[in-house]
C-alpha cells in the first residue's frame, strides 16, 4: 500500500524563504538588504512587531544570506551552497535558535554566551535568533547586557519579539530597532489566492476579504484560518459557507437593516437584529459592525475617499449604491445612536432593549409613517379668559426641531373643540354668549390645565417630528370653530412685548419657585442675564459655568423655566436662551491658603512688607 505523503498545514508550507516571498515588510527588507550590500552588519537586531507577520522568518532569511557563499544580485540566498543547504535540513553550526519562553533563566543564557565564543565551521558569522526575547528573566536579561553589547566579530543577534515594551532599556540602546508592520488586507488577499491556485482550490475574492480581515493583518493567522475553511468547504468555497464557518456578520445584514431604516420599517429591523440574535452573534458585535457599515457608507459616497474602502469591487459597487440612496445627515445620525449605543450597552440593565430602542430611533430618522410622540390633549373645558390668554411660542430660528406652545394648545384646543361638537352630553356650565363671566372656580381649573399641558410639554425630550396639519392652525381659528370669545385675542395684553424691569423683577423671582433644589436656585440667583431686543419680542440670555450645564438646561429646563416667565408676565412676546461664560470671564476661585496669602500681598502693600520684615513663610 503507497504511503500517503505527510500534510504540512499552509503557514509552514508557504513560509517565506527569501525577501522576495516576504510579504508587506518592503521597508525593512530594503534596509537589511542595503546593510548587506554596504557591508555595514550591526551586532545585534531587534525585530518586534504584532504575531504573524514575519519576525522571525525575516530573522531566518537574513541568517542565510549573510552566510551565503554566492548571494543572488538582489541579495537573495542562493539555495545551492553549504551553509544554505545545511540551513534547509536543519543540520547548520552556524544559525542558532533560542525559544526564550521556555529557556529564560540565567543557567540558559550563561549557556548561550559560553557558545558565542566557538567561531563558525561553516560561513562568516555566527547567528543566534532569541524569539519571544520578552521572556527572558530580569536576572537573564543583566547577564546577557555585557555580552550584547560587546559580542565576537564573528557573532551577530536577532531578538524577535511581540511585546517590545517589556524589553529593558539597556537591552533596547544596544540594537537595532525594525518595527514590523501589520500586512495589508490587499496584500493578505493576493497571497492567498495564489495559493488557491497552487493547490487547486476554487474560492471568491469576497470570501478572501473576510479571510483577511479575520486574521487582522497577521499573515500566519489568514493561511490557519484558510486551512480551517478548506477543511470545511472542501476545494470549492462559497462565501456563505465561509461566513457560517468563521462565524462572521454577513455583510448583507447591514444593507438590508440600513434598507428598513430608509423606509422607516422598525418591525423588519427588529426581525432582522432578531434573526443576527438567533444565529449567535453577540449583540454588541452586531452593534459595533452597524457602525461600521455606516462609516463605509459615509465614505462610499465620496468618490475621493475611495481609497478608505479596502473591498472587492463588486461590494464596493454595493456601497456606492445604498450610499447615494442616505442623505449625509441621516448617517451622521445613524452614527451617533450606533456610538452612543455602543458606550451604554455594558450600562444597560436590558441591553436587548437598549439596542432594539436604537434601532427604532434609526428607522424614525427620516421621518416615518407615524410620530413617536402622542399629542398633548387637555380635558374637555368651557372656554376661559386664561385660556384664551394663553401665550403662543414662535418657533425660534435656532428651535425649529421642537414643537412650539402654541401648537399644543391649538391642539388642546382642537381636542375640546371636536369633543364638543361630538358629545352634546358632558356636563359643564353653558357660556350665554362672548361676554358671559365664566366662574371663578372656571377659570382657576381653566388656567391650570393650560398650565398642565406647557409644563408636560416642555419636559419632553425636543425632536423633528411630522405633524398634521390639525396641529398647525393658529389660536384664532381654532377659537372661532370652537365659539370661544375673541374679544381679547384682538390686542390682548398677551401681544405686548413687556420691559425689562418688568422681566428682571420676574426673574428674580424665579429661584424662589426652586428652594427644594437649591443648586438650581443659586445657579439661577447668580448668573449673568442680558435682555436682547429682537424682531418683534425680547430675549433673556442667561450664563452657566460650562457646556454640560448649558445641554441640561435645554433639554430638561428651559421650556419650563420660559413658560414661567410668560405666565408670570402674562406675555407671550418673551424668549429664554442659555449660553456659556467665555473662559476668560469665569471668576478664578483660590482654595489654597498660600495662593490666598499671596493675593493678599499683591493688593496689600504693607502686608507685603510685614511678611517681608518678619522672614515669614506663607507656604
Amino acid at each position: 500500500m503507497p504511503e500517503t505523503p505527510q500534510y504540512i498545514v499552509s503557514a509552514r508550507k508557504y513560509r517565506p524563504d527569501s525577501f522576495e516571498s516576504l510579504i508587506g515588510q518592503d521597508n525593512i527588507v530594503q534596509m537589511l538588504k542595503n546593510s548587506i550590500i554596504r557591508g555595514k552588519l550591526g551586532h545585534a537586531y531587534l525585530f518586534c512587531g504584532p504575531r504573524g507577520v514575519g519576525k522571525t522568518s525575516a530573522a531566518r532569511i537574513f541568517a542565510k544570506i549573510i552566510n551565503c557563499s554566492s548571494p543572488t544580485p538582489e541579495m537573495e540566498p542562493c539555495g545551492h551552497c553549504e551553509s544554505c543547504i545545511s540551513f534547509q535540513e536543519g543540520r547548520s553550526y552556524c544559525i542558532h535558535e533560542l525559544d526564550a519562553a521556555s529557556n529564560n533563566g540565567v543557567d540558559d543564557i550563561k549557556a548561550l554566551i559560553d557558545q558565542v565564543q566557538i567561531p563558525p565551521q561553516v560561513g562568516r558569522y555566527s547567528v543566534y535568533i532569541i524569539d519571544e526575547v520578552h521572556m527572558l528573566s530580569q536576572a537573564a536579561f543583566n547577564s546577557f547586557l555585557k555580552t550584547l553589547e560587546e559580542p565576537p566579530a564573528h557573532a551577530i543577534f536577532i531578538l524577535a519579539t511581540t511585546e517590545k515594551h517589556k524589553i529593558l532599556p539597556t537591552i533596547l540602546s544596544r540594537c537595532q530597532t525594525y518595527d514590523f508592520n501589520r500586512i495589508s488586507i490587499r496584500d493578505i488577499v493576493s497571497n492567498l489566492n495564489s495559493i488557491a491556485e497552487k493547490e487547486g482550490i476554487r474560492i471568491d475574492d469576497r470570501s478572501l476579504h473576510i479571510i483577511a480581515r479575520k486574521a487582522d493583518g497577521a499573515m500566519r493567522d489568514a493561511l490557519t484560518i484558510f486551512d480551517q475553511t478548506v477543511a470545511f468547504c472542501g476545494t470549492d468555497i462559497k462565501y456563505e459557507d465561509v461566513t457560517r464557518n468563521l462565524n462572521v456578520l454577513d455583510y448583507e445584514h447591514c444593507f438590508r437593516l440600513t434598507g428598513s431604516m430608509l423606509a422607516n420599517d422598525y418591525q423588519s429591523a427588529l426581525l432582522e437584529f432578531d434573526n443576527v440574535l438567533s444565529k449567535g452573534f453577540n449583540a454588541l458585535y452586531f452593534t459595533a459592525s452597524l457602525s461600521t457599515h455606516f462609516r463605509n457608507l459615509v465614505v462610499a459616497k465620496s468618490g475621493s475617499l475611495d481609497a478608505l474602502l479596502d473591498f472587492p469591487d463588486s461590494l464596493k459597487k454595493e456601497y456606492k449604491e445604498q450610499a447615494d440612496k442616505c442623505p449625509l445627515q441621516f448617517l451622521y445620525d445613524a452614527l451617533s445612536i450606533t456610538v452612543q449605543c455602543e458606550s451604554g450597552y455594558k450600562e444597560s440593565i436590558n441591553p436587548r432593549l437598549h439596542i432594539e430602542f436604537a434601532l427604532m430611533k434609526l428607522c424614525f430618522l427620516t421621518g416615518g409613517p407615524v410620530s413617536l410622540r402622542p399629542a398633548y390633549a387637555a380635558p374637555v373645558q368651557s372656554a376661559s379668559p386664561v385660556q384664551s390668554a394663553a401665550p403662543a411660542r414662535e418657533a425660534a430660528p435656532t428651535r425649529t426641531s421642537a414643537p412650539s406652545q402654541s401648537s399644543v394648545s391649538a391642539r388642546g384646543t382642537s381636542s375640546q373643540a371636536v369633543a364638543g361638537k361630538a358629545d352634546t352630553t358632558v356636563s359643564e356650565p353653558a357660556v350665554s354668549g362672548p361676554a358671559a363671566a365664566p366662574s371663578e372656580e372656571n377659570t382657576s381649573t381653566g388656567a391650570r390645565n393650560v398650565s398642565d399641558a406647557l409644563t408636560e410639554e416642555s419636559a419632553r425630550p425636543r425632536r423633528r417630528s411630522t405633524r398634521s396639519s390639525a396641529a398647525n392652525l393658529s389660536i384664532d381659528a381654532i377659537k372661532e370653530d370652537s365659539g370661544i370669545a375673541t374679544a381679547q385675542s384682538a390686542a390682548g395684553p398677551s401681544d405686548i412685548i413687556p420691559e425689562d424691569a418688568d422681566i428682571m423683577e420676574k426673574w428674580k423671582q424665579l429661584p424662589a419657585d426652586y428652594a427644594s433644589r437649591p443648586r438650581l436656585a443659586n445657579t439661577l440667583a447668580t448668573s449673568k442675564v442680558d435682555i436682547l431686543l429682537k424682531e418683534g419680542y425680547k430675549q433673556l440670555d442667561f450664563y452657566v459655568v460650562n457646556l454640560a450645564q448649558k445641554k441640561w438646561v435645554e433639554e430638561v429646563l428651559l421650556r419650563e423655566l420660559e413658560g414661567k416667565l410668560q405666565k408670570s408676565l402674562n406675555s407671550s412676546k418673551l424668549r429664554l436662551n442659555v449660553e456659556v461664560i467665555p473662559e476668560e470671564q469665569v471668576e478664578k476661585k483660590i482654595y489654597m491658603p498660600e495662593d490666598k496669602a499671596k493675593v493678599i500681598m499683591s493688593e496689600n502693600e504693607e502686608v507685603k512688607n510685614l511678611v517681608n520684615d518678619f522672614g515669614l513663610d506663607v507656604k
